[in-house]
């Protein structure tokens, strides 16, 4: 089983050099402490915050800015491309007509990055 994820919880991406937090607006409706998500939480800016530093070569800018170092790798800042809700998530609890996100759950960056949860920030609410 897994634990419910809701607004505030804390976010790694693979490529990322700092954490981020997940931002959950209040449209979901499903309030703990604070909002809960669901798979299509996934926006970048508006619920994925930037990870800090990229250092993912599929990111254009940081490959340009290697390319321009004389390929020492140099991190550019972090702005997180996703275009898929995360994955798995809870196909059995709904909130809003999606499947609620778990702790489980990863997400997939377009610079080859996968974001997944570290805390989900609700302990006590557990779904499969």
């Amino acid at each position: 089983m897994g634990t419910a994820v809701c607004g505030g919880a804390q976010l790694m991406c693979s490529f990322g050099a700092a954490p981020s937090a997940l931002n959950v607006l209040p449209v979901n409706k499903t309030l703990t402490s604070a909002p809960l998500a669901n798979i299509m939480d996934n926006k970048p800016m508006v619920n994925i915050m930037p990870f800090g530093m990229c250092t993912s070569l599929a990111n254009p800018a940081v490959a340009s800015a290697t390319a321009a170092a004389l390929g020492v790798l140099t991190p550019m800042p972090c702005v997180p491309v996703t275009t898929a809700p995360w994955a798995p998530g809870s196909p059995t609890v709904l909130i809003t007509g999606s499947p609620a996100l778990n702790n489980t759950s990863k997400l997939m960056c377009a610079w080859a990055g996968v974001i997944q949860i570290v805390n989900p920030a609700a302990m006590t609410i557990q779904i499969p």
